[in-house]
């Protein structure tokens, strides 16, 4: 079944977040109350409106009866932000998610009954913190609001133990998924070929040097984990 969103601020995020909906396969309303952010959408969205969603009269002739969820993305006018988000809970869309662009507004938001807040500059900044603290850490991805999955180069001290040495659940209370493994192997003519692999945990005898973890839990567990390995 299709969901339809309705995206609510048309700058930078905004617009990277009707993309990636539509690419997922969405429909997107997409609204905003400057015509130049409305005209950069209109000929990839489902629809584009020019509305001013602060206004009360407005939105409710806004066609958000069917969304699924609602994206604010309004960036710096707070206010804005805070009244499209009461609105819209206001007239019963199902699940909105807004915008925060510090911790005051994110509390205000919570406050008012968004749904999920996001607070793009300090996910950010802590992102590239603990890139730079930690560089095991290669990637990650948020699952839940305190689950994550990551990307972790395996720790010196892994190679060839076996899955079964360690203790990680009880110890940092995460758990390695997978494993990411590049193999270097010679072709007929002595060329290197360069093959990579994906390996279930089960399927894993022994670590071997190079290999990548693919690990989950909580955020702060991770971090705890990443902090205190050897690379």
């Amino acid at each position: 079944m299709v969901k339809t969103f309705a995206v609510i601020g048309l700058g930078l995020f905004g617009r990277k977040v009707c993309e990636v909906l539509i690419e997922k396969g969405g429909e997107v309303i997409a609204i905003d109350n400057s015509p130049d952010q409305v005209n950069k959408v209109k000929d990839f969205v489902t629809q584009a409106i020019l509305l001013d969603t602060t206004d009360d009269e407005t939105i409710d002739d806004a066609p958000l009866d069917h969304v699924d969820a609602a994206i604010v993305a309004i960036g710096d006018n707070i206010e804005a932000s805070i009244l499209t988000t009461t609105l819209l809970k206001q007239i019963g869309v199902p699940y909105v998610i807004a915008r925060a662009v510090n911790k005051t507004h994110y509390r205000v938001l919570k406050k008012l009954g968004a749904d999920e807040v996001i607070n793009i500059e300090e996910d950010e900044g802590r992102s590239v913190a603990l890139n730079l603290i930690n560089p095991s850490v290669l990637k990650k991805v948020i699952l839940s609001k305190n689950v994550i999955l990551s990307e972790i180069n395996l720790p010196k001290n892994f190679i060839d133990l076996k899955v079964g040495d360690l203790d990680l659940k009880d110890k940092f209370s995460i758990r390695i998924m997978a494993i990411r493994r590049v193999l270097t192997k010679l072709d007929s003519d002595g060329n290197s070929i360069r093959e990579e692999l994906f390996l279930y945990i089960e399927d894993v005898d022994k670590f071997l040097d190079g290999d990548i973890l693919l690990v989950s839990g909580a955020t702060t567990d991770i971090e705890k984990f990443s902090s205190s390995i050897e690379v």
